[in-house]
């Protein structure tokens, strides 16, 4: 099982400043880079102070300049907020620049105040999400593209420059849905998931969606891999651990406003509002804990045969205190389940 970072900007604090947050999230980029992390994961988000990155594709080429193997994944690019004609060119660009290392996770968008205030009806998002998704991927494989469609209409064009690798960068559906999961799978596409504050029900059923849609392809499906994203976080004393999940929870309750909630923002800030589940299921569910504890909830993921899992340590901690945890784990933890030699990160 490998391991991801997920760099979901939080941004609690506008006195902070944008350029602080980035370079908290370059630091976990690279020190991830040094212990021997298969990926960073980048967001997508736009309007709000919630996994903040309304650039995505400009932080990856930020990352490959500063890095020398981690693997850099979007985690997802919102491609309804997107015109593929340009944003094809931009990838292909961004894919050369990243030198090879660009993953790319594609959705539809989870936030309805931030889709809706850029233009795209929530009700819309997953026939536009079908059609951009189309156009795209015939814009990276094919030389003339032309279109006739509900939402995408143009003469013969011809992207520029043409793709270095055939089809573009690597692509990871992310998909909640585990029938969609099933069909995302059938059709070629690597997945990205998550059970969110930890249904383990929905997590088996994700899980048995990818794996019956891998069955079925037989030798055609040998390469597709699932990671599953996760808030989480190594302490090393109850306090600690503590603490840490009242930062969770404050950060579910900004989440939780934007994603199934009402969308309520001020000025950029997400509201935190009353969640329904209690603070000690949250804590159940969430992979915060000494090392023996994440070593002992993540060993069922790795029983699972899930191949990557995306961590994110970024819910309101402190810079210095986030870049300890990334190395514990990565010094305490990992070696459980990768045959990876963790290497001492420079000081």
């Amino acid at each position: 099982m490998k391991f991801s970072i997920q760099l979901s900007a939080d941004y609690p604090d506008k006195s902070y400043g944008g350029d602080r947050v980035y370079a908290d999230m370059l630091a976990q980029a690279l020190l991830a880079d040094q212990l021997g992390f298969d990926a960073v994961s980048i967001t997508e988000h736009h309007l709000v102070n919630c996994l903040m990155m309304p650039a995505p594709l400009q932080f990856a080429v930020k990352i490959a300049a500063h890095t020398n193997a981690v693997k850099i994944m979007t985690s997802i690019v919102v491609l309804p907020l997107h015109d593929m004609r340009t944003y094809a060119g931009e990838l292909v660009v961004a894919d050369i620049f990243t030198e090879g290392r660009l993953m790319l996770g594609l959705g539809r968008g989870a936030f309805r105040y931030e889709m809706e205030r850029l233009g795209v009806p929530m009700d819309e998002t997953q026939a536009r999400f079908n059609e951009s998704l189309d156009v795209l991927q015939a814009l990276l494989t094919e030389e003339e593209v032309s279109w006739d469609g509900a939402y995408y209409k143009f003469d013969p064009i011809t992207i520029m420059p043409r793709p270095v690798r055939p089809g573009g960068p690597q692509m990871m559906m992310a998909v909640l849905n585990p029938e969609g999961i099933y069909h995302c799978t059938k059709r070629g596409f690597h997945i990205q998931t998550t059970p969110l504050a930890g249904n383990h029900q929905l997590l088996l059923d994700q899980v048995d969606g990818f794996n019956r849609a891998k069955s079925e392809m037989g030798s055609a499906g040998e390469e597709l891999t699932l990671s599953l994203s996760r808030v989480g976080f190594v302490t090393h004393t109850e306090a600690d651990r503590s603490r840490k999940i009242d930062a969770a929870e404050r950060y579910y309750a900004k989440f939780d406003n934007l994603f199934t909630g009402p969308g309520l923002v001020e000025g950029g800030m997400a509201k935190e509002l009353p969640r329904k589940q209690s603070r000690e299921e949250l804590a159940e569910s969430l992979l915060i804990g000494s090392p023996q504890e994440m070593v002992d909830k993540l060993g069922p993921y790795a029983d699972l045969g899930i191949d990557r899992v995306i961590l994110n340590p970024n819910f309101g901690c402190d810079a210095q205190e986030t870049l300890d945890g990334i190395q514990c784990f990565a010094e305490e933890v990992m070696p459980h389940f990768t045959k990876q030699q963790v290497v001492e990160a420079a000081q």
